[in-house]
């Protein structure tokens, strides 16, 4: 028998209700993608009916960000207090020159970023996959935009040490797509963390030695 929902008499049993509405959901989303998934279905096998989940969710959409919101903000955070970091640096006129400690500084950074994804691997997969018709089809416009931005502004705080390398536009877009894409590729292609942190560590050096490599004198 289906159950209704009126809120209110058992909060216990409503947050059953809504945990069991969000699993049942995440598997619906992950087999048949935002688009052809069906409210109808995620119901049945929540053991709802689908006043139930009008009760919890505004709409489909709204479903969705329930799933996939708290993870992809936590990312998002996590990027931006990173670069938060980098900023105060550049702006104190601190050393710019590669060194050892900056180097496990990064490494530390994309573990922490590496354990938070594949905490959630099925929900970023599931944004990166499955989210056409959303408001995520696409987040990795966000991320990348964001680490221009930061790129441009580093560029320049570099610029005023090294005036002689000038980085234009283009290559700093490029080497923001280059960074996000390293993450998408790793959680797209290497299934656990495990696997995940030697290459992460290598892909770090890769960037770091590059970035320093174009203002570094020859």
């Amino acid at each position: 028998m289906l159950k209704r929902c009126y809120g209110g008499n058992n909060l216990k049993e409503d947050k059953e209700t809504r945990n069991n509405l969000l699993q049942s959901a995440r598997k619906e989303f992950t087999e048949k993608g935002y688009m052809k998934a069906s409210l109808r279905t995620i119901c049945k096998n929540a053991g709802v009916t689908t006043g139930a989940l009008y009760f919890f969710f505004k709409d489909k959409d709204d479903l969705f960000d329930a799933v996939v919101g708290d993870t992809i903000k936590e990312l998002y955070n996590m990027m931006q207090a990173h670069f938060k970091d980098e900023k105060n640096m550049a702006v104190k006129g601190e050393d710019m020159l590669p060194n050892a400690e900056e180097s496990a500084e990064h490494e530390e950074t994309a573990s922490q970023v590496i354990h938070q994804m594949y905490l959630h691997r099925e929900e970023i997969l599931l944004v990166l996959t499955k989210s056409q018709g959303t408001k995520y089809e696409n987040i990795a416009d966000l991320f990348i935009d964001s680490a221009e931005n930061h790129y441009r502004l580093m560029a320049d705080a570099m610029a005023k040490h090294y005036p002689k390398a000038k980085i234009d536009d283009k290559f700093i877009h490029w080497l923001a797509h280059e960074q996000i894409d390293t993450f998408i590729f790793m959680i797209s292609h290497i299934e656990t963390e495990q696997d995940a942190l030697p290459f992460i560590r290598q892909a770090v050096t890769y960037m770091m030695a590059g970035w320093y490599g174009i203002f570094l004198p020859r």
